[in-house]
């Protein structure tokens, strides 16, 4: 009977020896830390490897250093021109004080979603939808700045803040295509009314070379009948120059004696 009360009393200070232990040992990997509180009193940062905590008196919360990756959900965000979109982020953050983390807020994951969802709408109210559309990288830039600033007392970074989709809706879709076919139609008048300016400057130019020199006038009327002439089928009523047909009527009238032809 001695022999069995022993062995039990063996198995009990066992299992009490095991429970201890896995209570007392925490193993950190490199990227986690522990929050140590002794007696609900906050006492250090320990870790990574092996932590030996006093059973019953000590507990470890873990704490992730790794970037996390946190999907914004899907806002609508009315512009500062009236329009109204759907806009969806990412933000990419990480714990760089894990006391302040812990202690600070209390789920620093659910907070930093929240706030993250407000600067969205804050920051993008204040731009218009051309700026929304074209300048994303200085919009990701300022609401990163905006978010780390109010995350920074909770002990986290934000590194960067990724806008992923905006959102039209199908009369916007509508209107701003027609806005951007009219502008390509502007442009194109704009290089047409361009072209035709260079271009009579350019005969203005030739105008002035060819009055200096008539001879080449004849060069070019002489030009311009072997181009028409390419093409047998069409009959050209061609003028010609009086400098050229003033000589042979002069010959006429002298082989004639003189008497008008």
């Amino acid at each position: 009977m001695f022999l069995d009360i022993s062995g039990v009393g063996f198995l009990v200070l066992l299992a009490v020896a095991a429970f201890f232990s896995s209570s007392a040992i925490r193993i950190f990997r490199e990227y986690e830390r522990g929050v140590v509180f002794t007696l609900g009193r906050f006492s250090k940062v320990k870790g990574p490897g092996l932590v030996i905590l006093i059973p019953g008196i000590q507990k470890a919360v873990r704490v992730d250093l790794r970037t996390i990756v946190l999907e914004v959900p899907t806002q609508d965000v009315i512009s500062r021109d009236n329009v109204s979109v759907s806009v969806s982020a990412v933000v990419y953050l990480r714990v760089i004080d894990p006391e302040k983390a812990i202690i600070q807020v209390m789920d620093y994951l659910n907070a930093t979603s929240q706030l993250a969802q407000t600067m969205l709408r804050s920051v993008l109210g204040k731009h218009q939808l051309d700026d929304m559309l074209a300048e994303r990288e200085k919009l990701n830039h300022d609401i990163q700045h905006a978010l780390d600033e109010q995350t920074d007392s909770w002990g986290i970074k934000v590194a960067n803040v990724e806008i992923k989709q905006v959102d039209l809706t199908e009369s916007m879709i509508r209107a701003i295509a027609r806005q951007a076919e009219a502008e390509r139609e502007r442009r194109a008048k704009i290089i047409h009314a361009e072209g035709e300016l260079q271009a009579s400057e350019k005969l203005y130019q030739a105008a002035k070379v060819l009055a200096q020199e008539p001879q080449a006038i004849l060069l070019r009327y002489l030009e311009t009948l072997t181009v028409i002439g390419a093409d047998k089928n069409t009959t050209v009523v061609f003028p010609l120059p009086m400098d050229l047909v003033g000589p042979l009527l002069a010959r006429a009238n002298a082989a004639v004696g003189g008497k008008p032809v």
